[in-house]
């Protein structure tokens, strides 16, 4: 033994294993002629349920997707990222008529592409299959700024 750290080192040749808590695997038998319940399984009701069907111009019905799919393939050509993600669309608004109405700001006022983009967006939501018609409304207010990007935007940008 060694005194003087404070530290004491014992040798042992074995030691012994940690006792283990004992599991039954099977049940206790039921006295004879007793009546087994079941216990209620709360998941089967749940799992049983259809999700209500989604119209096709809802956020997450077809229509919708396929819209938000054509703006995720507009791209800003000063920054690498889609206008999607950049977070320069406010809202996508389909009526029962198939006619789509999308809100939308530029990163600035003065941004070289202000006569161009809303018309881009305007010809590619108007191509998916099944719009009627596409509008662009182009907003200022709130101002765009760096906070309405998505994640995998900012990380692309190198800001996370």
């Amino acid at each position: 033994m060694n005194q003087g750290n404070g530290i004491r080192i014992d040798e042992v040749d074995e030691v012994a294993l940690p006792l283990r808590a004992r599991v039954d695997l099977q049940p206790p038998p039921a006295p004879l002629g007793a009546a087994v319940q079941r216990k209620v399984d709360y998941l089967e009701g749940f799992l049983s349920q259809k999700p209500a069907p989604v119209e096709a111009g809802e956020v997450g019905g077809e229509l919708y997707d396929a819209v938000i799919d054509a703006l995720k393939s507009i791209y800003d050509p000063e920054i690498p990222v889609n206008i999607y993600d950049l977070g320069l669309i406010y809202g996508v608004e389909i009526t029962p008529d198939n006619h789509v109405v999308v809100s939308m700001t530029l990163t600035t006022p003065n941004c070289p592409v202000a006569e161009s983009m809303p018309m881009e967006v305007e010809m590619r939501v108007g191509a998916v299959p099944g719009i009627g018609d596409a509008q662009v409304n182009l907003v200022w207010d709130p101002p765009w700024d760096p906070q309405k990007m998505t994640d995998e935007a900012k990380l692309e940008l190198g800001m996370l």
